[in-house]
């Protein structure tokens, strides 16, 4: 980057707040306020329901806000909801996530119902799925294992992909940023382009779309060798099949394909000097899903949906440009699901269904096996729920969930959720939920069979084909208040205790020929508790305003100790303004308090606040311009403190452009 560059790039966003100012010294014009149809969930219940029935609280962020704040990854897209933390894999190129203070082991990712593959056998990285195709994402909170199996105890994230609608549509985007001084590669640090083209007909629908996503990766020192931002490309290619044969029939066929190529650069200190380190890694992910969907002249409706994904990973690791590993891992998932909803009786709706899940891990290093047995696990369920609508007021849903795994044998979850509709006047309505659900989680087959060999480190993690499942209870309990449809005030109890917690044992360890070798143990038992509040409000016809905060305590029982990368107060802020009929300003704000790291030593990551800016203006014809500023405030961890865990990314500008048509019907 040129001199002159490096100095106006920290400067942009001061330019950019300065030009937002001269809109406000302008009448603001009048705007009728859009009106918009409810929003359609169907991860609470398995079924569809407004936001606002159903008995279990689900959060959505609409295909509106994604673009709007023009998210390309789903990490990207779940940094705004309210209590969701993200934080780094462990030694990848990702993130993972956290919901109530519940690991991401313990929260289950799916794209329209289906579980992804998670990236390290263990965790889904939430980076790995880019978002064109996507209409909305849906999250529950708290344990699902009752609706949803085996590893939804913390939570469960649902991406929900666009139906195709008669007609044709579809849209293109590009743009690209700068990290300013820590550009590692000329002015530009990261591009990115997509496109989707769908329609048809009465019976045939279809659509194709491909999602690229080039990062340069950034330095704070870009003439050092080092990178603390990773290079990485991301490309996603699908498409999709349906077939219309009636209008009460559908049939589809779903295929894509990923590939991401990543670049570690680090240095390992042996003294007395630094030594270039580089690891690579190139991943593959291939999916197919299929289904059908038919409801019967008698009411029934049945949906029998299947996926199978193969997914591998080759990694290398260099020192002094030498290679001094060479890792493959490959998994495979299978998943069928069918589900039958009856007709409504005696003001209740039952619903029957089973699915079939398996999963296979292999992984070597050097052509060596880093697995202990054979990482295979296959499970049969069977669940079934009732909902009963006493009134208008009163609803129940009550649900059971059986559980055959091949390793750990049979298992009962239950849930129950009230929802009541209780209106206070003309102008305030309020819903009000309980839920109670048993969360389970067998452990997974990193957990299990993993070999993970560091002895040049100095240490050794073992799996344990011994470890039990966890299980947990969970209770929430909360509200929503809405005014004229102008203010909402969300607030939601939860309370969350976990038996046979898994985690790996650090105090436990033998020590062979000075290596010390760990395990995973069922070591303890968890709690974690706190208190969710949200607040939207419809300011003026062109204002609204968000705000959320989220209060955790999370506690280890058995040592009576805080439990480590917790934070106990998440806060967001959002401004949406549409400051004249074609320029639309967006402002999102996040705070993270001070989070425990290690419980020994008292470590502390120290808390930190960010603030993202979008403008987007648009051109006509479908045209839309858009600029942005992500982290305003150049809001960026120590690297040399190995406690802080703050933003890893300092202040990134971007621009695009965006068209879009819909002809459809």
């Amino acid at each position: 980057m040129s001199r002159q560059h490096r100095y106006l790039a920290p400067r942009v966003p001061s330019l950019l707040c300065g030009a937002l100012l001269l809109p406000w010294l302008a009448p603001l014009p009048a705007q009728a306020q859009e009106s918009t149809l409810p929003t359609i969930v169907v991860t609470g219940t398995r079924s569809e329901k407004t936001a606002d029935d159903t008995p279990v609280r689900t959060e959505v962020v609409d295909r509106q806000e994604i673009d709007r704040t023009h998210a390309r990854t789903l990490k990207d897209a779940l940094e705004n909801v309210p209590g969701v933390q993200l934080r780094e894999i462990h030694g990848k190129s990702g993130f993972e996530v956290s919901l109530q203070g519940m690991t991401s082991d313990q929260v289950l990712v799916l794209i329209d119902g289906l579980p992804i593959s998670a990236s390290t056998g263990s965790t889904v990285d939430l980076s790995q799925y880019l978002l064109t195709e996507v209409d909305h994402i849906e999250v529950v909170k708290g344990a699902s294992s009752a609706q949803y199996g085996s590893s939804a105890m913390g939570g469960v994230i649902n991406v929900i992909t666009r139906p195709i609608k008669a007609g044709i549509a579809g849209s293109a985007t590009v743009d690209l940023g700068s990290y300013g001084r820590q550009n590692v590669d000329g002015d530009i640090g990261n591009t990115h382009g997509n496109f989707r083209v769908e329609g048809g007909g009465d019976q045939w629908r279809a659509r194709v779309s491909a999602d690229a996503l080039d990062d340069k990766g950034f330095s704070t020192d870009p003439d050092g060798w080092a990178r603390q931002g990773d290079a990485i490309r991301r490309q996603q290619y699908a498409g999709r099949l349906e077939w219309l044969p009636s209008k009460n029939a559908r049939l589809w066929i779903d295929a894509s394909t990923y590939r991401e190529n990543d670049e570690q650069r680090y240095q390992y200190y042996a003294p007395p000097n630094y030594v270039p380190q580089r690891k690579t890694e190139d991943i593959t992910r291939d999916r197919f899903e299929y289904g059908a969907q038919w409801k019967f002249d008698t009411g029934v409706q049945a949906r029998l949906v299947g996926m199978t994904e193969g997914y591998e990973s080759n990694s290398q690791e260099y020192s002094n440009d030498f290679r001094t590993a060479n890792r493959l891992s490959n998994q495979r998932t299978e998943h069928v699901s069918l589900q039958f909803d009856l007709p409504a009786w005696n003001r209740q709706l039952w619903q029957f269904g089973g699915d079939y899940h398996m999963e296979r891990l292999n992984q070597s290093v050097d052509n060596n096996s880093e697995l202990l047995g054979n990482a295979e696990r296959t499970a049969h369920e069977l669940y079934a729920q009732n909902d009963v609508i006493f009134n208008d007021t009163w609803e129940m849903v009550v649900g059971l969930r059986g559980q055959d795994d091949s390793d750990f044998g049979s298992h009962l979850a239950p849930k129950i959720g009230v929802r009541a509709n209780l209106p206070i006047n003309d102008d305030w309505k309020s819903v009000w939920r309980a839920n109670f659900g048993q969360g389970y989680r067998v452990p997974n087959l990193k957990e299990r069979h993993y070999l993970f060999d560091h002895s040049s480190l100095g240490y050794i993690v073992l799996g344990n084909p011994d470890l039990k499942p966890e299980s947990s209870n969970s209770f929430q309990l909360g509200g929503t208040m809405t005014w004229r449809d102008r203010l909402t005030v969300d607030a939601n109890l939860f309370y969350n205790r976990v038996r046979d917690l898994i985690q790996t044992d650090m105090d436990n360890y033998t020590v062979t020929n000075g290596i010390a070798v760990y395990t995973y143990r069922n070591v303890a038992r968890a709690r974690t508790q706190g208190l969710e509040t949200a607040v939207r409000w419809q300011a003026t016809n062109t204002l609204d305003v968000n705000a959320a905060w989220t209060f955790t305590d999370a506690k280890d029982l058995d040592a009576d100790t805080e439990l480590t990368r917790r934070p106990r107060n998440i806060a967001r802020l959002g401004f949406t303004w549409q400051a004249l009929p074609s320029t639309e300003v967006s402002l999102r704000g996040r705070y993270q308090s001070s989070e425990l790291v290690d419980s020994t030593t008292d470590a502390r990551s120290p808390a930190w606040t960010t603030f993202d800016l979008v403008i987007n203006q648009k051109l006509g014809a479908g045209f839309t311009g858009f600029v942005g500023v992500n982290n305003m405030f150049n809001k960026q961890r120590d690297f040399s403190d190995a406690n802080d865990f703050g933003p890893v990314a300092g202040r990134f500008i971007y621009l695009g452009a965006k068209y879009s048509f819909d002809a459809s019907r």
